[in-house]
């Protein structure tokens, strides 16, 4: 499926106007400049046999060489991990945050407090995240002045202060924790019309037990499925977030490559963002394979 992907990037940046050669090209250069630096680059052979030479590479973790000349793998080494950070705390937040409120308002079906957290988390999925972002902007850095309006780094290309890492994280968390306390409220909800989790209502079982114990581990494979799903929309954001806020992740580095139609970074781009969520996405297999053997 990511080869699928990665073909289709190939194909889309071959369909853009201009190429990585005329993009690159300095002030001045002519018409035989461009094309030899094209022929450099590769750029007069078939898109196809660009595409298989860079697939063949990747299993040896060669992402290629990008336009400037650079290795692509070097290019992503200083800001991949920033966006790992971001967008794994985003993650194990998003999952706690979910949780805690789906239970919570399984606790009180069909009460006020589980309509208001089935409401809000309804409008806080429906919020993009840019504007989560400019909402943080204005009240927690521009009217308080608690938090600083954009990320400064050190040398070595690292947050200056993890009090920097606030508002990115919570502009992906706000999105996917409605979404994904919406999955846990179903799921939660599903169990309780199961025969054992009536039994346990009907034995006088107090209402936070019987979700905890009784109805939240049979829920647990439909909610890891999907939390997990909520990855890619997770990295998704945060290209748009780390823009907002001057963090110093693949973001940037995306945006520079499509503008500068640098092939091999953005396929790099992809293929990392694509393993992160596949490994998300197999570990929540595993343990709904796990969960659901243990049952038989």
């Amino acid at each position: 499926m990511l080869g699928i992907l990665l073909a289709v990037v190939f194909g889309a940046v071959e369909l853009l106007p201009g190429d990585a050669a005329s993009a690159s090209s300095e002030r001045g250069d002519s018409a035989a400049d461009v094309e030899a630096r094209r022929h450099l680059l590769g750029l007069d052979r078939p898109v196809w046999e660009r595409f298989s030479d860079w697939m063949t590479a990747l299993p040896t973790g060669d992402l290629g060489i990008s336009a400037r000349g650079q290795k692509v793998a070097e290019l992503l080494a200083d800001p991949l991990p920033n966006t790992l950070l971001l967008g794994g705390t985003a993650f194990v937040l998003t999952a706690i945050a979910s949780l805690a409120l789906g239970c919570w308002a399984a606790t009180r079906p069909g009460r006020l407090t589980d309509r208001i957290i089935s409401h809000t988390s309804t409008a806080a999925f429906a919020i993009p995240e840019f504007v989560v972002s400019v909402a943080l902007l204005l009240v927690l850095s521009l009217w308080t002045g608690w938090l600083p309006a954009v990320t400064l780094t050190g040398a070595d290309g690292s947050l200056a202060t993890w009090t920097m890492l606030i508002m990115p994280v919570l502009a992906l968390v706000i999105p996917q924790t409605g979404w994904n306390t919406r999955i846990v409220r179903g799921a939660l909800a599903d169990q309780a019309r199961t025969p054992h989790v009536e039994a346990a209502h009907l034995d006088g079982l107090p209402v936070h037990r019987v979700v905890l114990r009784h109805a939240l581990p049979g829920a647990i494979p439909a909610i890891a499925t999907g939390i997990a799903t909520s990855t890619g929309m997770l990295l998704g954001g945060a290209v748009v977030v780390e823009t907002l806020f001057n963090y110093p992740g693949i973001g940037s580095v995306l945006a520079f490559a499509v503008s500068s139609r640098d092939t091999p970074l953005i396929a790099g781009v992809v293929a990392c963002a694509g393993a992160a969520i596949s490994l998300v996405l197999l570990a929540a297999d595993l343990l709904r394979a796990r969960i659901l053997g243990a049952r038989s």
